[in-house]
């Protein structure tokens, strides 16, 4: 059986056909909300998806309570809180790995494996290799990232420093866990595989090294479906602040699930925010391409209702036209979303660790990306069909009223004698269509805000790592003490060689509490006047640290909806546990993380532990470098060193890596759109204006004259749109920035002259090919043909 295409829809296939350019334009714009989309979504869910599916196969724990040291018999009154299903106790320990030809050694946490089985909670993935064998306490296994970062393997021995005691261990395999998808050392928020390691071994074996025996410094817990974590981290804080209990903690707190579900939730606002722009960018080019469609086939559409055609009929054509359009962009996008959100699951995959894969697309971002296109079409739409409607056979087959345009006013004076005819052509047009003008302008800036949006913000990851280790950061390195040490040690580090300054911090750890809303992470004590590591406010000015009072970062101030007047509760997780109330007096404004800062004398006053630090930043010599670096490794008490050239290379590469590569693919799309924003635009000029050309062709106009006339009316309007563009691009720019900030780091908004321009350019570049597809279009035209089509 064979299927005949009406009249109207043969007429559809023909008028698709003949503007196929603008129609793969518009497609394009849609596929790229599209694609947007379905990419971000199946993002979000992959990683969504593959976290639970990682938690619950290796039974990651609800609850984390460190203590300073409590016998095993705790865990038992630990089991018989309500809510609790199971607990597990364990070893843990800071350690400092010498890696051979390297001054500074590698920070490391040692983990107690079980003795007697798996673990119930907090299980391992083995990557390679086996398991320490019982009894053997020189047997470790060694994180996967660590080990590939280094070029470690099973069979390879490492030297360790553990409690005090320098150790040799064989590494029997590599292991992954979920604990450890987002690995930082102890007091950072920047992860580096090759800086930091975590060794795992028998219990008994840590135990001993760490004089824990029958004893354990981590309760593990997990929650019955029902149970509230609230109430079992206070009863778990009642059981063990006997013992020094250093504060329970939620799963949500845990570092490694903190940053990976702040990845997701930047994620989701980027699926939310990013696509509609590119949508409503798309049905605004429909409705300029239809209503231009529907103006020149005023006659078709008087022939085709005085033949029988209803208005519904009629309508539907040119609804079907947009609806195919809109269509082919949106297969054309979910096609190219699954693509790239596979190839962007790989890139997670690596980078977090995962030792699986749950690709998981959401079908509902096909739907909404279906019917967000549709929507577009039709909103674009709409207005053209109303005008279809209104036209009755009898006024739409008469020729349009002429314009007028008298209030135009003529051109005179400087402009004749400056202009010639051609120009003088252009102008007048301009002067006659302001409005059709004004839109070609206004999708043209549209398709600038867009490249403004995107070039702002790969120009604020850059200020936030320059701002953050060339103006926050001026130090060369920070050490880290393994506990809080009298503050004559700064007098010791100060006297090494190739030591020049030296500047002391205090590092408390702390639940902050401001109402209902909370926060655990640290109040960095410094100076008064900090020279190396200084707390800055939004102009870029140093803040001295008053005697009394806490300073948020901008971060932080947003999470605890906090402000300077408000009072928040510190509740510190070390020494004699105090709870602090701290007027805010200030908030500074932070690029990374989300820090607190005191006075370190005041805070010191209020722990009542005077003249204590945990570590310090300093500066270096640089020919005494690694002099000095060796010295400080040697040094009692030191749990690490950490270049900034070092940190600031993971900062580049986090921000490079996952969520953050995503503005990669959407800077070459905002480029991709503004050329086809461009391109539609010259090739509606030259839809208009094919019947007034060939005119002047014959008589007697050049070939150049003539395209003239339509390219200098495309570079006016072009040169229009540059300022307007710049002003959308301004909020395009704000928008963008605060949808990949994170708790993690901040973008700043960055509107300057070197975005603008770039983005200018993109445009003139565009503009200029468009306008050289046009005239060589232009120049194919049949006089003929063209003379013959109603204007």
């Amino acid at each position: 059986m064979v299927t005949v295409l009406s009249p109207l829809d043969r007429k559809l296939v023909r008028d698709l056909w003949r503007i196929k350019g603008q129609a793969l334009a518009i497609a394009a714009v849609i596929a790229v909300g599209v694609l947007m989309l379905v990419m971000m979504t199946g993002l979000v869910n992959t990683l969504e998806e593959t976290k639970q599916a990682y938690y619950d196969r290796y039974r990651l724990a609800d609850v984390f309570a460190p203590v300073e040291r409590a016998p095993d018999r705790f865990l038992e009154r630990l089991a018989e809180i309500p809510g609790v299903a199971v607990v597990e106790g364990r070893v843990t320990g800071s350690a400092l790995i010498d890696m051979p030809a390297e001054v500074v050694p590698v920070r490391a946490k040692a983990v107690s494996l079980p003795d007697d089985g798996p673990a119930r909670l907090n299980d391992i993935y083995l990557a390679e290799g086996r398991m320490p064998a019982s009894g053997r306490a020189d047997e470790v296994l060694l994180l996967k990232g660590f080990a590939d970062a280094r070029g470690l393997r099973p069979g390879d021995r490492l030297s360790a420093t553990m409690h005090g005691a320098r150790r040799v261990f064989q590494v029997v395999g590599l292991a992954q866990s979920p604990e450890f998808l987002y690995t930082t050392a102890p007091g950072e928020i920047v992860p580096d595989d090759a800086r930091f390691a975590v060794l795992w071994m028998s219990r008994d074996a840590l135990a001993a090294a760490y004089d824990m025996q029958g004893a354990f410094n981590e309760a593990l817990i997990g929650l019955d479906r029902d149970a509230t974590a609230q109430g079992v981290l206070a009863a778990v804080d009642r059981v063990l602040d006997p013992q020094g209990g250093l504060g329970a903690f939620g799963l949500e707190d845990l570092p490694s699930n903190f940053f990976i579900t702040e990845e997701i939730e930047g994620g989701r606002k980027n699926a939310v925010g990013v696509p509609p722009i590119f949508l409503g960018v798309s049905a605004f080019l429909l409705y300029i391409v239809v209503s231009r469609i529907v103006q020149a086939e005023r006659e078709e559409i008087g022939l085709l209702k005085a033949f029988g055609y209803s208005d519904w009929e009629v309508s539907s054509h040119y609804l079907k036209m947009m609806l195919t359009i809109a269509v082919v962009g949106a297969i054309a996008g979910s096609l190219g979303g699954i693509a790239a959100g596979r190839a962007m699951a790989g890139v997670y995959q690596a980078y977090y660790k995962f030792p699986f894969l749950v690709f998981q697309l959401d079908p509902r971002s096909f739907v909404i990306g279906f019917v967000i296109s549709v929507l577009a079409a039709c909103g674009g739409g709409f207005g053209v069909l109303r005008g279809v409607f209104r036209l009755t056979p009898a006024v739409a087959m008469r020729p349009p009223a002429p314009a007028d345009y008298t209030r135009a006013g003529r051109l005179g004076g400087i402009w004749l004698r400056i202009l010639d005819q051609p120009g003088r052509m252009v102008l007048r047009r301009l002067r006659r269509q302001p409005a059709r003008m004004a839109g070609g302008a206004l999708g043209m800036a549209a398709g600038m805000a867009l490249s403004v949006g995107m070039i702002g913000v790969q120009a604020g990851f850059n200020q936030s790592i320059d701002l953050s280790f060339g103006v926050l950061d001026r130090s060369d390195a920070q050490v880290t003490f393994t506990h809080a040490m009298s503050d004559k040690v700064v007098y010791e580090l100060g006297r090494l060689p190739g030591v020049e300054e030296v500047e002391p911090v205090r590092n408390v750890g702390v639940r902050l509490r401001h109402g209902l809303y909370t926060h655990r992470g640290a109040i960095n004590g410094m100076i008064a006047a900090p020279r190396l590591a200084r707390a800055m406010d939004d102009a870029q000015r140093a803040l001295t640290l008053p005697d009394e009072g806490i300073v948020l970062s901008s971060a932080l101030a947003r999470v605890l909806h906090a402000g300077p007047g408000d009072v928040v509760t510190a509740e510190v997780h070390e020494g004699r546990r105090p709870v602090l109330e701290i007027p805010v007096v200030a908030v500074a404004d932070s690029l990374l993380g989300s820090p607190a800062y005191m006075n370190m004398d005041a805070l010191n006053a209020a722990l009542k532990e005077p003249g204590r630090v945990s570590g310090a930043y300093v500066r270096l010599d640089e020919a005494g470098q690694d002099t000095a670096l060796a010295a400080i490794k040697d040094m009692p008490g030191v749990a690490g060193v950490a270049l900034k050239s070092d940190v600031r290379d993971s900062i580049q590469s986090m921000m490079d890596s996952g969520m953050g590569a995503v503005r990669f693919i959407m800077l070459a799309i905002a480029g991709i759109v503004t050329f086809g924003i461009v391109y539609n635009a010259a090739r509606i000029a030259f839809a208009e204006r094919v019947h007034d050309l060939a005119s002047l062709r014959v008589i007697g106009f050049s070939r150049g004259e003539a395209a003239f006339v339509l390219l200098g009316e495309l570079g006016l309007v072009t040169l229009a749109a540059l300022p307007l563009g710049a002003v959308m691009g301004y909020g395009m720019a704000a928008a963008v920035s605060a949808a990949f900030s994170t708790e993690v780091y901040s973008i700043p908004l960055m509107f300057d002259a070197r975005s603008v321009g770039s983005a200018a350019l993109a445009v003139l570049v565009s503009a200029a090919f468009s306008g050289w597809l046009v005239k060589r279009d232009l120049d194919r035209v049949d006089l003929v043909t063209a003379l013959k089509t109603r204007e």
